[in-house]
């Protein structure tokens, strides 16, 4: 009797799925379930920035563990993969990520030890404005894993990016929010909520101050991280009065091995911000006070 020719069932999706995770990377299953033999795709390098931050980090008094290091270059991998695809930064070369963003970042452990030491072992919470790429709320939390920090971004692709590197981290006591600055500042669950608030360089000082301030909790911090900044800290001084702080100190200095200046103004708020501020969206920047 003639056999009858054998019929093959065709694949679905689960199918394909199922296979393609028991096989060997050269084997491509198509999507009519026929397979091609292909070259083993070059895996991606680590991003090594272990020796960078190693020399840099105890430069600036800010010591780091293997299981930090390792954190680090978890989220620099992490951030060079997204590049990609996304605009986060336009620095993400290995050295760039680890002084540019990274050590530079930790720069304000010094700052933030002091306001711990206030607050006499009561948990300080800190907000980063503007965070974009987590700079630098999120290296402050690799390093100082005591902190309660909010990472703030009008953007919510930024975020949805920031919460998986703390997935994959496995950070705790850290929290996003998505919001503009002048709508976060008028919110009652965040005005006046914070200790210490941070931003990096994200406008003058005179609207950085409108944006931040009105988060900082009387008698907390707002710790602006400026390049060169000796002219706006002098127009920035009647807004900050204005929105409730005074210039506590202007400390300005180079980051390790490198002659990239940088200026950290510490504002200490004395009173409350008025309810008026900060004024709606787009006017600060428009209409500096």
């Amino acid at each position: 009797m003639q056999q009858k020719p054998f019929k093959r069932k065709p694949l679905t999706k689960a199918d394909i799925e199922r296979l393609r995770k028991t096989l060997p990377k050269k084997v491509e299953i198509k999507a009519d379930g026929s397979t091609e033999v292909t070259e083993k795709a070059e895996e991606e390098k680590p991003v090594e920035i272990a020796p960078i931050l190693e020399s840099s980090a105890p430069e600036i008094s800010v010591p780091l563990s293997a299981e930090e290091i390792h954190s680090f270059q978890i989220y620099a991998s992490m951030l060079r993969e997204k590049n990609k695809v996304m605009n986060l930064t336009a620095v993400d070369d290995e050295q760039g990520i680890a002084m540019k963003h990274f050590i530079d970042s930790l720069t304000l452990c010094s700052y933030i030890r002091a306001e711990e030491e206030k607050a006499g072992g009561k948990t300080v919470r800190l907000a980063d404005i503007g965070t974009g790429a987590g700079f630098p709320g999120l290296p402050l939390k690799i390093s100082m894993p005591e902190l309660d920090v909010t990472l703030m971004d009008s953007l919510a692709k930024r975020l949805n990016f920031l919460q998986e590197v703390i997935d994959r981290l496995g950070l705790e006591k850290i929290s996003l929010v998505h919001t503009r600055a002048e709508d976060g500042g008028r919110d009652k669950r965040y005005r006046e909520r914070f200790d210490i608030v941070t931003a990096r360089a994200v406008a003058r000082l005179p609207v950085l101050a409108e944006y931040c301030l009105p988060f900082v909790k009387v008698g907390g911090v707002f710790l602006a991280m400026k390049g060169h900044a000796e002219e706006e800290v002098q127009d920035a001084a009647k807004a900050i009065a204005t929105l409730g702080g005074t210039i506590e100190k202007v400390d300005t200095f180079t980051l390790p091995g490198s002659d990239m200046e940088r200026t950290i103004v510490v504002v200490r708020k004395v009173r409350p911000t008025p309810p008026r501020f900060p004024r709606k969206a787009g006017t600060p920047a428009k209409e500096p006070l």
